[in-house]
């Protein structure tokens, strides 16, 4: 990778980022393109949110997807929201652009000034995307169908928005049942549907009883359960049978098959892990930042 005064950037805010797998994920896209492009981590310490996100323009990005724990923190420091990442609450995918809503034409003292049209933040978020592109992968169809959630946190809430969209009857189970509530609370004003029915609240305590309402589901982990190195953890009761023709969907990618992943293939399901997802959600932001569609098994490979 050459990198020049042409090279345009690309980044990552969180705290940590050391961890992650995106920097090689889109510089692999990049260069499968044949773009001059190139994505680094940007470690972010929390109180410094605001300062990051105003120097994305400044400092010649095209934008930045963001990590924990500044989902939610940006939002303040953004000129618009997308329809899904109003609803979920999160961005992950920022656009640096040109704002075009409510803007008045140039006049002579103003036209060729660099404040007429300034940079425009744009918040997205392609969690919510990127996991049903995944479902499509592997066959998943969710319109109608069945789906529970575990937990109730942010990923949940993008699973939920997704499912809830794409047509499935979402029961939401948080260890909190105020927690789940406050979820289907929030997001629900946003889907084009009656809640009965279609989007609902559990206490994770009353798993066996949801379960024994639904037919061949899909299950997801939104939990941390299960993940390196807490690998011998899983959400589903070990006495609880999981339904049969369910599929399980684990956003754990780490460990590649988690504990519940295997509890499923025990009773004959089918069970995936979240790293098609963090895939999907990144070549969608890719194609926002740079209008070229990545081939994702270039992304994928680069994973490793």
């Amino acid at each position: 990778m050459t990198i020049s005064g042409k090279t345009q950037l690309l980044g990552l805010l969180g705290w940590p980022v050391t961890h992650s797998f995106s920097p090689a994920m889109h510089n692999a896209a990049a260069a499968a393109l044949g773009l001059d492009v190139v994505y680094v981590p940007l470690p972010v310490r929390p109180e410094d949110v605001g300062t990051a996100v105003s120097a994305l323009p400044a400092l010649g990005f095209l934008g930045a997807n963001v990590t924990v724990p500044h989902k939610q923190a940006v939002i303040p420091f953004l000129n618009e929201l997308e329809p899904g990442a109003k609803a979920i609450g999160a961005v992950n995918t920022i656009v640096v652009g040109r704002s075009t809503a409510n803007s008045e034409p140039p006049t002579p003292n103003t036209l060729h000034s660099p404040r007429s049209n300034p940079p425009s933040l744009h918040g997205h978020n392609t969690d919510w995307t990127g996991f049903l592109a995944d479902l499509a992968d592997w066959g998943v169809a969710v319109n109608g169908r069945d789906c529970l959630i575990l937990g109730a946190g942010g990923s949940a809430r993008a699973v939920a928005y997704a499912l809830a969209v794409a047509g499935g009857r979402v029961q939401v189970l948080a260890r909190r049942g105020a927690q789940a509530q406050e979820l289907v609370a929030a997001i629900g004003p946003h889907v084009p549907r009656p809640l009965t029915g279609w989007l609902n609240a559990w206490p994770l305590g009353e798993l066996a009883t949801a379960v024994a309402h639904t037919t061949a589901p899909l299950i997801v982990n939104a939990t941390p359960l299960g993940m390196t190195p807490h690998t011998d953890a899983s959400p589903w009761p070990t006495d609880l049978p999981i339904p049969p023709d369910a599929f399980v969907y684990d956003l754990v990618y780490n460990p590649a098959t988690t504990k519940l992943m295997r509890q499923a293939q025990t009773c004959g399901c089918r069970a995936a892990n979240g790293l098609g997802m963090l895939v999907w959600q990144g070549a969608k932001a890719f194609e926002l930042w740079t209008g070229q569609t990545p081939d994702v098994a270039v992304m994928r490979a680069a994973l490793g």
